[in-house]
């Protein structure tokens, strides 16, 4: 691909090496784009993936001008561009980013190849939304997080439920001590909702006329096409998705992860019921050890998919539903029965909620947008939800290795397993790289 240069009307203020610690223990309040578009000029904007999310978020940037959009389904390709037949097609993504004229893209592609996009987009100088989670490995995260200082682009992730009001209000409250000091965290989540614990379908069928298959596997190792894969069920699959886990817990962690001002945990162990070398499990249950942070005292965070919940008594009376969370504070333990939002004392008393001081948001989409054009940074941005996808994809390690696992963040490296390097760092397929 030829590197189209890096304008300067896309630069915004560069980060500092130490922003990644600073930015997940609260509001980034650096710099903006300091020459980009005016708030009144209109975006040109890729899309990279337009069904299912994919057609979600082109919906959701359509104030803008979409110019390119791509699928590795035609179908769903053809079903975009009836409702923007100005944007030019593309089965490949790096065809779209050989255009000069687009400004930002949306990655909305299966966990696999949302690093491969975005960090393409990125070296060009384009500003990136991309769904969660971040990307498929730690060392995927990294560079993503890299490549975006680097090369000073605006950037989010698709976890919206952290522009949520109701979000950031209960982040203030607990940041202001409202609940006490907190030493453990519990969230669920009713996924997986497509199979898991399973085996590789055996055999191979034709692939369908409309469906690049090479492109789709991108990065990942060959495999001939079947059923079970596209257009969703994909998830269950190691080598395209991340579980249950980097499903929804990018959404369902992310106000304890954000309130708690959590960073790499130091330990995480995992047990669960059918993992395999395919496939995540039926249903797991995994524990995360944070370490003290300044004055904060340490937690830990356990998480439950596949049917499993935390103990009854946690939550006296209440019915905890298919997703939510639970953080237990010495004086309250709040109870969020959602993705995301406003929560509920469910056990102690809590102290009065504080002032708002995290800024309501526009919108999702719109707070990456204004980013874009030069107005403060979106607050899912990569060096906070960075940092956040490395901590679920932990888990997913230690699952797969089935270890007690203790994790040198500094390097990289679990203490003692050298077999999850592979897992940290994985190979890509000939004629793919970052």
């Amino acid at each position: 691909m030829n590197h189209k240069p890096v304008i300067d009307r896309r630069k915004f203020g560069a980060h500092s090496a130490a922003t990644l610690a600073g930015l997940t223990l609260g509001v980034w309040t650096g710099p903006a784009c300091s020459e980009s578009k005016s708030p009144n000029e209109k975006l040109n904007i890729g899309c990279i993936g337009v069904g299912g999310k994919g057609w979600v978020d082109m919906h959701g940037v359509a104030s803008e001008n979409i110019v390119a959009i791509c699928d590795v389904d035609e179908q769903r390709l053809d079903k975009a561009a009836a409702k923007f037949p100005a944007a030019k097609k593309f089965a490949d993504f790096r065809k779209l980013l050989e255009r000069k004229d687009v400004d930002a893209v949306t990655v909305s592609t299966p966990d696999h190849t949302h690093a491969v996009a975005s960090i393409g987009a990125m070296k060009l100088g384009n500003h990136v939304y991309c769904q969660k989670p971040l990307a498929h490995s730690i060392y995927e995260v990294r560079e993503m997080i890299r490549t975006a200082r680097e090369q000073s682009v605006a950037t989010q992730m698709g976890n919206q439920g952290h522009s949520e009001s109701g979000s950031r209000r209960m982040v203030e409250w607990i940041q202001a001590g409202g609940l006490g000091p907190v030493r453990e965290v519990h969230v669920w989540s009713d996924r997986p909702i497509w199979p898991q614990g399973i085996d590789r379908p055996k055999g191979s069928k034709p692939t369908p006329s409309h469906l690049n298959w090479d492109l789709w596997l991108g990065p990942a190792s060959y495999r001939p096409y079947n059923d079970g894969y596209h257009p969703f069920k994909w998830r269950g699959f190691w080598d395209f998705g991340t579980g249950a886990l980097g499903d929804m817990a990018c959404h369902n962690m992310d106000a304890a992860f954000w309130a708690l001002k959590l960073v790499a945990p130091t330990v995480v162990e995992a047990e669960s019921s059918g993992v395999n070398s395919e496939t995540a499990p039926k249903w797991s249950i995994i524990r995360y050890q944070f370490p003290q942070r300044g004055a904060l005292r340490p937690v830990t965070l356990t998480w439950y998919d596949g049917g499993k919940n935390p103990p009854a008594d946690l939550a006296p009376g209440q019915k905890l539903g298919t997703n939510g969370s639970l953080i237990v504070g010495d004086s309250a333990t709040l109870f969020t029965p959602h993705y995301w939002g406003e929560g509920q004392i469910v056990k102690g008393s809590a102290a009065a909620k504080p002032e708002a001081t995290i800024p309501d948001s526009p919108g999702h989409y719109q707070e990456w947008i204004n980013a874009c054009k030069g107005g403060p940074a979106a607050l899912s941005n990569f060096d906070n939800a960075g940092p956040l996808t490395e901590m679920v994809l932990l888990g997913n390690i230690a699952l797969r290795t089935g270890k007690r696992c203790r994790w040198d963040s500094e390097n990289l490296k679990m203490e003692g397993l050298p077999e999850a390097d592979q897992l940290i760092h994985p190979e890509y397929r000939a004629g793919w790289s970052l």
